[in-house]
């Protein structure tokens, strides 16, 4: 890869740095492609002492980061200092964090990075400083937009075996059904389609779209949602030549027999697609957003307070996350 691929540090009271640090050090073992860190070279520095690790640094430009990847990590700095042990975020948290996604965003878009990989936020210490945003997803959209409007995000969490999209995402559960609607199920299976053709090179995408009831509403016994709302957006797809099948019960749409006949379930509502992902592939599930003008990607999992500095971290997620982005720019061109 020519451009190297945009690493934020997260939340710096968690794992972040973490997992970076261990991401870096089997960079040789793994083929690993280029990243940088965005954050404060002295914080890392700091957490690696903390871990026991010895590790070069070489703060500097994104541009200068494939020459040095393989004998020093790269950070390119953010401009705002953290001061957070581990397990304690302060007063230092929410602008590091918010900083280095500002600077990746800048970075993929100026054409200085391939794509954003993003380490884990503690929404909670966002909020206390004022974060307007329910999370990574919704804040990128809003760098995304344009005079052309704001783009539609997509969170897609991938893996090997499975991969999930809810169509509601952060949203209490008698919010999501009051939300849910034939247009948002259509528009969503389009942007997956989409993407799922430009940047994962699959040349027909097979969906599944789940019901929003149990057995998918049992024609209307369990609930009018599936019949009104699920099954009209299932046939608007098929009707525009999408590969698509649904409503499906979501309690038989994950086992393996089932998996191998399509390469991406639509489900309703946030648990419906995540806990069966989280079960079969918690280690290298990746967060990916799409219908974004630029890639980003993301560990699937938080900011382990419990373990940061720790060294039990582990960063199997963030390496496929890391793996996952430069297939995508690679595919799409941008590497």
């Amino acid at each position: 890869m020519d451009k190297p691929l945009a690493l934020t540090i997260g939340e710096p009271a968690g794992i972040g740095a973490d997992i970076a640090i261990a991401a870096w050090l089997r960079r040789r073992e793994l083929e690993l492609p280029p990243f940088y860190l965005i954050g404060d070279d002295a914080f890392v520095a700091a957490r690696a002492r903390h871990l026991g690790v010895s590790i070069p640094l070489a703060a500097g430009r994104a541009e200068d980061a494939p020459a040095v990847f393989a004998d020093a990590l790269p950070v390119v700095l953010s401009g705002e200092r953290a001061t957070a042990v581990p397990g304690a975020p302060d007063a230092s948290s929410a602008p590091s964090a918010i900083a280095a996604i500002l600077h990746a965003v800048a970075d993929v878009t100026a054409g200085r990075a391939a794509a954003v990989v993003t380490n884990p936020i503690a929404k909670s210490v966002l909020y206390k400083a004022g974060f307007a945003h329910p999370g990574h997803t919704e804040f990128l959209a809003e760098l995304a937009a344009s005079p052309a409007g704001k783009p539609h995000p997509v969170m897609m969490l991938w893996s090997p075996s499975l991969a999930v999209v809810p169509v509601t995402i952060h949203l209490p559960l008698r919010d999501a059904i009051a939300q849910l609607s034939g247009d948002l199920i259509a528009t969503t299976a389009r942007i997956v389609v989409r993407d799922l053709t430009n940047r994962f090179g699959l040349a027909r995408p097979r969906i599944v779209i789940s019901g929003l009831n149990p057995h998918a509403g049992e024609d209307g016994t369990l609930g009018t949602e599936d019949r009104a709302i699920v099954t009209p957006a299932v046939e608007t797809l098929r009707a525009e030549g999408i590969d698509v099948r649904g409503p499906l019960p979501a309690d038989t749409m994950f086992h393996e027999a089932a998996r191998k006949t399509y390469d991406c379930a639509i489900c309703m509502y946030h648990d419906q697609a995540l806990i069966p992902i989280k079960t079969i592939a918690f280690d290298d599930a990746v967060n990916v957003t799409l219908g974004l003008p630029f890639i980003r990607t993301s560990p699937d999992h938080g900011t382990a307070f419990d373990i940061a500095g720790t060294g039990k971290a582990n960063p199997a997620s963030l390496i496929a996350a890391l793996k996952l982005a430069a297939r995508m720019a690679t595919a799409t061109g941008k590497a």
